[in-house]
């Protein structure tokens, strides 16, 4: 990063006074991969997912631990109410953190962010209620606004044919997270033995693992490198009346909805029993499943994404991997008539190839959203559709625990009889947002092209 290059001088004309142009003679001067930044973007994003793929494998066991539900059918409609409260709390909050960020800095947010996961993740493993549950990840979605910020801290550390690369590490800390996280929550939960009586803390061990990562993080942002934050002349302009950027948010919700209600159903699906449509699993299982999923997202993102990016454009490949995801999700159900080898084979393959397809749609409407904005609004301009993306994203989990509660008791029927019906409308949703990345309503920002279409 130190080494300078006059070669972006010769090609492109700077205004004098011009903040903006500031800036880009700043990105253009440097050559090579800013690997210390990058590094701190991967580390941060993985501090905030940690907390949410470690709950998926116990997630089913928790509730039923804490005898909310009468019924087994019943633990997928409580399950789901726990999901959704993180994502309400991060609803609330993510414009706010955006423009903060915009105000006094990237850094500043983003510590707070992660000393609020240090905190209430460790009291989520503490709950002995299910109320106490619910209110410690609404805390923790509400107080940790550091994803919209370093979305945009991604963006201005490198130049722009870095830039999907450097998005992508806020989607392959997701990865990273399915590798670590399952096996937190599948492997140490029900297996606190340091003291007190074991099952009453049962699932503090996965929290604790993860918040002392979070702290750890905490600490070593201190020599985190700052942006500097200028202001333009655009510092008023209206963000919703940018249909660039709003055809890409709502995109980036439709798709996101899709993503967290599929992450909800495939562990209780899995986990639930056979004779209901399921698949018998253990939480050990699951979290083998996600992990292996984990290791081909991050493979996937680091070296495969940025050059499909490259060749086809982040709405052609968006377009195609949401065509290709609908067999799959149409395959799943018949995934129960298997067993043994035959059945971890084909699960895991259909996982890597859905997840993988998934991360493409959301890392190509990540690129989109902070080309449709300056610099001095990238800030509110990705907190936004945090703030939009979160309220789907905490309607997506009780809504797929309803759903998948309700196609549960309808085993012998007619039309797309049990958990046929769950993944038909994954599927409806699927489809929805392959339709919103054609035109008339999808819009891209100009600097782009049309090499994105």
């Amino acid at each position: 990063m130190e080494e300078q290059s006059t070669l972006p001088l010769l090609q492109k004309e700077y205004h004098p006074g011009c903040p903006g142009c500031a800036y880009d003679r700043k990105k253009d001067l440097q050559e090579g991969l800013p690997y210390k930044e990058f590094l701190y973007i991967w580390m941060i994003c993985l501090t905030t997912a940690l907390p949410v793929s470690s709950l998926f494998p116990y997630l089913y066991f928790m509730i039923r631990d804490l005898h909310v539900a009468k019924r087994t059918e019943d633990i997928g409609f409580y399950a789901g109410f726990v999901g959704a409260s993180f994502m309400l709390g991060r609803c609330l909050t993510s414009t706010v953190w955006g423009i903060a960020a915009d105000r006094i800095g990237r850094k500043p947010i983003v510590m707070f962010g992660i000393f609020s996961v240090v905190i209430f993740n460790t009291l989520f493993g503490l709950s002995t209620s299910y109320w106490m549950a619910i209110a410690t990840r609404f805390l923790l979605g509400a107080l940790n606004g550091l994803l919209g910020p370093i979305k945009a801290y991604a963006i201005e550390v490198c130049r722009t044919e870095h830039e999907a690369l450097g998005l992508s590490l806020v989607s392959t800390a997701w990865g990273i997270s399915l590798i670590i996280g399952p096996a937190l929550g599948g492997y140490l939960a029900l297996n606190i033995y340091i003291g007190w009586n074991p099952y009453r803390f049962p699932y503090l061990l996965p929290c604790l693992c993860s918040s002392l990562f979070a702290a750890v993080v905490l600490v070593s942002c201190i020599w985190m490198p700052k942006v500097e934050q200028i202001s333009s002349f655009d510092d008023k302009k209206n963000l919703f009346k940018n249909w660039t950027l709003m055809s890409s948010i709502i995109l980036y919700c439709v798709f996101s909805f899709h993503d967290m209600a599929y992450t909800e159903v495939f562990s209780l699906w899995a986990e639930s029993d056979k004779k209901y449509g399921g698949l018998s699993l253990s939480s050990e299982d699951v979290g083998q499943v996600l992990s292996v999923t984990g290791v081909s997202l991050l493979v996937y993102q680091l070296f495969v994404y940025p050059h499909i990016n490259k060749i086809l454009g982040p709405l052609n490949s968006s377009r195609i991997a949401a065509i290709l995801c609908i067999p799959i999700l149409f395959a799943y159900p018949y995934m129960t008539y298997l067993s043994g080898t035959g059945l971890s084979i084909i699960l895991n393959i259909a996982s890597v190839l859905k997840n993988n397809l998934g991360v493409t749609i959301i890392t190509s409407s990540f690129i989109l959203q902070n080309n449709a904005v300056h610099q001095d609004q990238r800030g509110a301009a990705n907190g936004l559709p945090m703030t939009v993306m979160s309220l789907f994203k905490s309607v997506a989990p009780a809504g797929a625990g309803i759903v998948f509660s309700w196609a549960q008791k309808r085993q012998h029927a007619f039309f797309f009889p049990g958990d046929q019906m769950v993944f038909l409308l994954l599927n409806v949703v699927e489809f929805l947002g392959l339709i919103l990345t054609f035109k008339p309503f999808m819009a891209i920002p100009e600097q782009c092209g049309r090499d994105y279409y």
